[in-house]
């Protein structure tokens, strides 16, 4: 029956547009904002949907570029098309009119545009399923469609333009804020964050700082959050591993430290902290360090004399049979 319901919905709102349906025109009816960091220069979108994987058809952004939203009754080629309109220097709204202006389905288009100065551009087309509407503030922009109430896009600009801490942070604020306004009619099922730098540096995998996806969970938000701080965490790992691999393994410590403290329970991020110890000269602080993961799975200890093989583990033929008697 609700496959029904869907499908008549899909005709009516193609009969009304004057167009034929078309698979990359989803019903992504959703909040999201794209905002941008003034310190860092990084540019972020995060959105929410009643919609599988929403982070596939909304979310876009490129380094040095921008960010793009595009929603509601979604045409997704306003991302890279949004992307490469702006790198050519038009501006958020010069980019953003010169689609709609060739888009038969403008009417039913959500869509927000930022890039790399700030300035953004939004629209939300006449026809877009109350309650829908957008916020513009200070490089940044909130907008949403098919919201149980009209007060989502403006509790999500209080939210962020308040919240302290990073682009990524502040973001989840204005996703948490839309929530407690009882946000999308029909529920909620995915989320996505996008986060990219605001000077692009030529490598694909240093110019994306954050990209997570919740394809479909009971409460998309709360995953998100947790992938956050999990991605943070690993970003402390990262760096620790690099500070390990150039021999400078005090540094290594403090970063595996931060890394545990935002994700104590976690198994690898203790033993990597007590390898590190080790090679710290601090053995017998590592030792109850280890005996403790050890009990928990034995493979981490044949981890441990391959580390030596690798010359990541600094330690003496004595040293190393006390690690492998815990």
């Amino acid at each position: 029956m609700k496959a029904s319901v869907f499908l008549i919905l899909v005709l009516f709102s193609t009969f009304l547009s004057g167009q034929s349906y078309k698979k990359s025109e989803p019903f992504t009816h959703t909040y999201s904002i794209v905002a941008r960091d003034s310190v860092t220069g990084e540019m972020g979108v995060a959105v929410q949907s009643h919609w599988f994987s929403v982070g596939s058809v909304v979310t876009y952004g490129k380094a040095g570029v921008g960010v793009v939203a595009t929603q509601s009754l979604a045409n997704p080629s306003y991302g890279p098309k949004g992307l490469t309109l702006m790198e050519q220097g038009l501006s958020p709204q010069q980019a953003l009119d010169d689609l709609l202006a060739n888009d038969s389905g403008e009417m039913y288009r959500q869509v927000a545009f930022l890039n790399q100065t700030g300035k953004v551009a939004t629209h939300t087309g006449k026809l877009c399923i109350a309650e829908a509407g957008h916020y513009q503030g200070k490089h940044f922009s909130v907008q949403a469609n098919m919201m149980l109430k009209n007060t989502v896009w403006n509790a999500m600009a209080t939210a962020f333009e308040q919240h302290k801490g990073s682009l990524s942070e502040r973001m989840l604020a204005a996703l948490k804020a839309a929530e407690n306004e009882k946000g999308d009619i029909r529920g909620r099922q995915s989320a996505a964050i996008l986060i990219v730098k605001g000077t692009a540096t030529g490598n694909s995998w240093e110019d994306t700082v954050m990209d997570l996806r919740v394809e479909d969970h009971q409460n998309p938000i709360a995953e998100l959050e947790r992938l956050i701080t999990i991605h943070k965490a690993y970003d402390f790992m990262n760096k620790g591993d690099l500070a390990m691999e150039k021999g400078n393994s005090k540094e290594a410590e403090s970063l595996y430290l931060e890394a545990q403290k935002l994700f104590p329970n976690h198994i690898e991020m203790q033993y990597w902290y007590a390898i590190n110890l080790i090679n710290n000269q601090q053995i017998d602080k590592a030792l109850p360090i280890l005996k403790s993961i050890f009990k928990q799975d034995a493979n981490w200890k044949i981890l441990t004399q391959r580390l030596v093989k690798s010359e990541l583990l600094q330690i003496s033929k004595n040293d190393l049979d006390k690690v492998l008697k815990q």
